[in-house]
Formats: structure tokens, C-alpha cells, sequence
């Protein structure tokens, strides 16, 4: 029961903590455009004008060396034939 002069007023700390920085959030405009966000992650701004790779990447969309990055081979199979448990695939 002692821990409880301890706790009670920690939770009560920790929850007026969490309501002022809900009301500054508020008052400081957060939720003013909550559209805006969902709109702005749909627009393609961001890509490059060229239609040249970034650097290091190859046209063909494998990594320079051949392999292609996680070390499997093209085609999701692991050389042998053999699936990532292990098994032959039929």
C-alpha cells in the first residue's frame, strides 16, 4: 500500500503531462489541416526530373556485381533450386 504514494501521484503527473501537450497541440495549430497531408503524400514532387537511376543502381533495376541485394538470385530462388526452408520446389 506504500507504493501507492508514490504511484498515484506519478499517474496524475504523467496525465496532466499528456493534457497540456494535447492543448498546446490545439492551440498551436496541428490538427488545422488534417486533408492536407493525405492530399500531399499522393503528389509525385519528390521524383526526379531525369529518367536516369539513382546513382549506383543499374538500369535493369539489379545492384552493380550481378547479385541482387539480399543475396538471392533473380527469380526469388536461391541457387540449387531449393526454396528459403529448404525443400525442393516441385
Amino acid at each position: 500500500m506504500n507504493v501507492l504514494v508514490y504511484l498515484l501521484p506519478l499517474a496524475l503527473l504523467l496525465g496532466l503531462t499528456g493534457l497540456f501537450a494535447f492543448l498546446w497541440s490545439l492551440k498551436s495549430g496541428q490538427y488545422d489541416d488534417l486533408d492536407g497531408a493525405a492530399v500531399r503524400v499522393l503528389s509525385d514532387d519528390d521524383l526526379p526530373s531525369s529518367a536516369q537511376p539513382p546513382a549506383g543502381k543499374s538500369p535493369g533495376g539489379k545492384s552493380p556485381g550481378g547479385k541482387s541485394p539480399g543475396g538471392k538470385s533473380p527469380g526469388g530462388k536461391s541457387p540449387g533450386g531449393l526454396s528459403g526452408r529448404g525443400a525442393p520446389k516441385p
